[in-house]
């Protein structure tokens, strides 16, 4: 397990630490705007509450409707199974050239009306509100918030345009055939180049000046709950043309529809609103967005100012949360931590703190070490000095408030990612580990001693039977520690660096200069390290 944390408490320290006043301590962290929690906690979530009455009412709708629609739905995808065959009949899977003629014509007037029924036999009542662009004004449709698979209703208004889904899913009986018949661009797993090889595609059939029909695209990537507009990827954007941007709303008292990642089933979701005697659906289509020449060359900029559009005529805050969010919220559930705790806004604290998934998923095991015993999956500060081995004192209180940036007294797994990156990531280069060598090497035979390692660690936190050999042991082969091994161990394990930095920071602020022969020796609280002199800050020695 990391001992990051045992770094960040030696690093919220100072020499004199436990001693009231006479130890100073370091300014807080600062709190950036950028960092600030947002506005939706769990975009992923959705928790329908009927009451009794309710459920009977659904209950005895249900008998009636649900078979009758079940039934109609049924019939209508059979119906439209043979026009689909003949209209992809003798094309292969992943089209190279689009469909043209009559058999064009087929998968886009008859399985549109066909489209049409199925969802109006479901309940569905469409209001359409807006202009649709022609092919050559915005090759994309841009389509949010997507919040469930019935959004697939706007396939069927803008007219079938070609959609981006998975190779596997054009194998699927029935659908797969249906699928096909609008021009769909595949995205094979198999494939290392995939990504690649989808956005070549879209750029191709975007610049075909109509040719292809259009393509409609759900840039969030997964499902929310219609409570802010997460991320936008940018593959609908990267090819810099004009997109029009689609709303989609769900204006019913009772909501069937939304399917997150928490919450109702495929299968309930289904049967719920075939149970309601109508669902309504507003799409509304707004004007057409063109990208300008900083957007061409930025599709991530295009993509956040046709968000920001959206979400404004929506009425709805953005995040910054993506998909990689719920991969963390699945890792927390498989952690036995609330899945929501696994939420840290990932597309802002990857670009801003430079983390990957994988690193940010292995501080998810860290913090859930810790958060295991506590309620909520939040750390308190006793699980905080339980892990950390340490008392309750005002120097556990400094380092937790670095690590508490809202102050509520606990801290999640955003504000632990957060915390660790500000406090543990400084640079970790091979002058700062020399020097920190000497720090802790202070006889200067070219070893560490497990004593001089505990002297240095007690003495800044001001705990004198403070237990440091299991630390030790982690770096040390044997019965002591060469530079070798030091810095093996620093650079496997930056986040010390912040030990090394801080200390060696708060030693030059407390500098004292050594008495001239015969005087006598200064009292320095109940730190026994101290530099020699002012010049000679780079190697602490014991004053016995």
């Amino acid at each position: 397990m990391s001992r990051c944390v045992e770094a960040a408490a030696v690093a919220a320290t100072v020499p004199g630490a436990g001693m009231g006043s006479a130890g100073l301590r370091p300014p807080m962290v600062p709190r950036q705007a950028s960092f600030f929690p947002p506005p939706v906690p769990n975009p992923f979530v959705q928790q329908t509450r009927m009451g009794a009455a309710k459920r009977i009412q659904i209950f005895l709708l249900g008998m009636i409707l649900l078979p009758v629609r079940a039934i109609l739905v049924a019939i209508i995808l059979l119906l439209a199974w043979p026009f689909a065959a003949v209209s992809t009949a003798c094309c292969p899977e992943k089209m190279t050239h689009p469909v043209t003629g009559w058999r064009r014509t087929i998968a886009q007037r008859i399985l549109t009306f066909l489209g049409h029924a199925m969802f109006l036999s479901m309940g569905f009542t469409v209001t359409v509100k807006g202009r649709i662009a022609s092919p050559v004004e915005a090759p994309i449709f841009v389509v949010a918030p997507h919040s469930t698979f019935f959004d697939g209703i706007a396939c069927v208004v803008t007219g079938l345009p070609s959609i981006v889904s998975r190779l596997e899913n054009v194998q699927v009986p029935l659908i797969g055939r249906l699928l096909r018949a609008v021009q769909p661009v595949l995205v094979s797993r198999v494939d290392p180049d995939s990504r690649k090889n989808t956005i070549n595609e879209i750029i191709r059939r975007a610049t075909s000046g109509g040719e292809w029909p259009q393509i409609l695209v759900f840039p969030e990537g997964t499902c929310t709950n219609r409570s802010c507009l997460i991320t936008f990827k940018p593959g609908a954007f990267i090819p810099g043309v004009p997109v029009q941007p689609v709303l989609l709303r769900y204006p019913n008292k009772l909501d069937t529809v939304t399917w997150t990642w928490q919450g109702y089933t495929f299968l309930q979701l289904f049967v719920l609103t075939c149970c309601q005697p109508f669902t309504k659906v507003e799409v509304e289509f707004m004007p057409v967005q063109a990208p300008n020449d900083e957007e061409k060359r930025d599709p991530v900029l295009f993509a956040s100012r046709v968000r920001n559009l959206m979400a404004e005529a929506l009425g709805i805050p953005v995040t910054d949360h993506t998909y990689e969010d719920c991969r963390l919220m699945i890792s927390a559930g498989q952690l036995t931590l609330p899945m929501e705790a696994g939420l840290v806004e990932f597309t802002k604290i990857s670009r801003k703190l430079k983390l990957d998934w994988d690193g940010v998923r292995k501080h998810l095991s860290e913090y859930a070490a810790i958060a295991s015993s506590s309620k909520g999956g939040r750390i308190g500060i006793e699980e905080f000095a339980e892990y950390l081995k340490l008392p309750v004192s005002d120097v556990l209180r400094q380092l937790f408030a670095l690590f508490d940036r809202n102050h509520d007294g606990s801290i999640d797994f955003r504000e632990y990612v957060i915390g660790l990156a500000v406090l543990c990531n400084p640079a970790n280069t091979e002058e700062i580990i020399q020097v920190a060598f000497k720090l802790f090497d202070v006889d200067e035979d070219g070893y560490i001693s497990e004593d001089e390692f505990s002297t240095i660690l007690q003495a800044s936190l001001g705990v004198p039977d403070l237990d440091v050999s299991g630390l030790f042991k982690e770096i040390a082969q044997g019965d002591s520690v060469s530079y070798e091994e030091f810095k093996n161990f620093a650079l496997k394990h930056p986040e010390y660096a912040k030990i090394f930095t801080t200390y060696l920071d708060l030693q030059t602020s407390h500098v004292f200069s050594l008495p001239e022969e015969g005087q006598a020796v200064p009292v320095v609280a109940s730190n026994k390290v101290s530099p020699e002199s002012h010049e000679e800050s780079a190697s602490d020695k014991k004053d016995d």
